[in-house]
């Protein structure tokens, strides 16, 4: 059984279905990372939702995201069913304790828990340009913001700081295609485009400040147990790449902010990232090149990053090989993909004299997987069919009331909810803009001589150029045509027209 260096997991079977001994995982290689794997309803949210319950007990902090809600019932207190008893029987889970957790729930949308904001300059040209889907030539230019951004101090804070620094480089396209080479006019309007793409998916509520904090990710407890960070993840899920490119921002910012820690006897924090493939769909290898440098360094840093996905072949080979620590569950094999999957998967583990990993992979039951953890020295244990251990929390999700009550008693209540607008690139540039404008107007002014000659309840005489305005009267026509309506005799009348045509021929 489990102790203060180990999370139990479930226990293995034998052949003949008995039970055969205890699967750990343990702690000191925690941050070796992991994957868990298997086909929809197999039991993958409850196997994570057991490792999180583990590194929580153990003083280690998680986040992880909830794609259905499910995850939720960790923040409460589990319950006594038939099934979950059976099950702790079957795996001598003895006693069968009940726990509730200590959850912060997060949203983008600050709707099923506290806002999560970056700001765009932390999320940095390559993760934008992911998130936006850019062409190359869009990214090139998107570059070039950020570049003109530092050189300029102009910070990038919110989408409406890079759409105004966008517009000013759209007027400056001359001028910086002769510095930083061709900057189109149609590549910068495509942009702003897809930046109002985004602002009507609400990725507007997620860049801006407060940015969001690493160490409120990394608290305890006064009793020593990890905090667990619960994304709501069920809306954001609509926007897949904005789901994705936020947990790829955040495991960069955590590998670049965390020191240097070596290996430690546990975890400093385990990161899950759900719906993995979502990461690597369509990524050019530029990112796929990023996150497996992320993932190989990030260990050293005490993080811990397992995947959570439906089929091992949406991870990229080179980042699979770093996954030491691996729960497999139920995988169907109707189709040729479906079937490489299922060899894919058995040949990752160890082997097992007992079974074939294969054919045990399309016939395990929900709550049954193929577990291999790292044992002594980092070496893969030896494959074992294993049953899942119950959670000590609830199973399923939370309801609305309760999870109002514990966003309002979480330990950050109040640091995100108020938006921060300071000084940045859009005032910045509107500033910019008006000054421009005041000096231009100041500079016509002088050029007319400084003299505007008005008439009470006329329009100015003179135009800004200082000439004779061609919708306007002279002083001296408009003094004359008064006389003109004043004169009643035909003879004033002539007279008066004789000099209005002396005045027109003299010009």
């Amino acid at each position: 059984m489990a102790d203060d260096t180990s999370i139990f997991i479930g226990a293995s079977r034998k052949p003949d279905d008995s039970y055969q001994r205890a699967e750990e995982l343990l702690l000191r290689y925690g941050n070796r990372h992991g994957l868990i794997t298997g086909a929809t309803g197999t039991g993958k949210t409850v196997s994570l939702q057991v490792l999180a319950e583990g590194f929580s007990n153990a003083g280690v902090p998680v986040f992880c995201a909830d794609i259905k809600g499910d995850l939720s019932g960790i923040a409460m207190m589990g319950e006594a069913k038939d099934f979950l008893v059976k099950r702790a029987g079957e795996v001598k889970l003895d006693p069968y304790q009940f726990q509730e957790f200590p959850v912060i729930f997060w949203d983008l949308f600050g709707e099923q828990g506290h806002p999560i904001r970056a700001t765009i300059s932390e999320m940095g040209p390559l993760l934008m340009s992911r998130l936006m889907n850019l062409t190359e030539a869009q990214e090139g230019v998107m570059n070039i913001a950020f570049r003109i951004a530092d050189e300029e101090g102009l910070l990038l804070l919110d989408l409406k700081d890079l759409q105004s620094l966008l517009a000013n480089i759209a007027e400056r396209a001359d001028e910086l295609s002769a510095r930083y080479g061709n900057v189109t006019k149609p590549s910068v309007g495509a942009i702003q485009r897809t930046l109002l793409v985004l602002e009507s998916q609400g990725a507007a509520n997620f860049f801006g400040e407060p940015a969001l904090r690493i160490a409120d990710l990394m608290r305890t407890t006064r009793d020593g147990r990890g905090a667990v960070s619960v994304l709501a993840a069920d809306r954001l899920m609509m926007n897949p790449r904005l789901y994705a490119t936020f947990l790829l921002w955040l495991m960069s910012e955590l590998f670049e902010e965390l020191p240097e820690v070596g290996d430690l006897d546990r975890p400093k924090l385990v990161f899950f990232f759900d719906e993995a493939h979502l990461l690597f769909e369509d990524a050019p290898k530029v990112l796929v090149d990023r996150v497996e440098q992320v993932v190989r360094l990030i260990r050293s840093k005490g993080v811990g990053v397992y995947f959570v996905t439906q089929n091992p072949l949406d991870i990229p080979e080179k980042v699979l090989a770093q996954l030491g620590n691996r729960v497999q569950h139920a995988l169907r094999a109707y189709t040729p993909r479906e079937q490489q999957a299922v060899r894919t998967a058995a040949d990752t583990f160890r082997p097992n004299p007992d079974f074939d990993c294969a054919t045990a992979i399309t016939q395990l039951a929900t709550g049954e997987a193929l577990v291999s953890m790292l044992e002594d020295k980092g070496v893969p244990a030896m494959v074992q069919r294993t049953l899942i251990r119950p959670p000590s929390s609830r199973l399923g999700p939370i309801a609305p009331d309760e999870r109002r009550k514990i966003i309002a008693e979480s330990p950050v209540a109040g640091q995100y909810d108020q938006v921060v607008d300071r000084e940045s690139a859009f005032e910045i540039l509107q500033k910019k803009t008006r000054e421009a404008q005041d000096a231009e107007a100041q500079a016509q002014q002088q050029n007319s001589g400084g003299s505007r000659w008005t008439i009470p309840g006329f329009d100015d005489v003179l135009g800004t150029s200082g000439r004779r305005s061609s919708n306007r009267q002279t002083v001296a026509e408009a003094a004359i045509k008064s006389v003109v309506r004043s004169v009643g005799s035909s003879v004033g009348r002539a007279i008066v027209r004789g000099i209005l045509g002396s005045l027109a021929r003299g010009r």
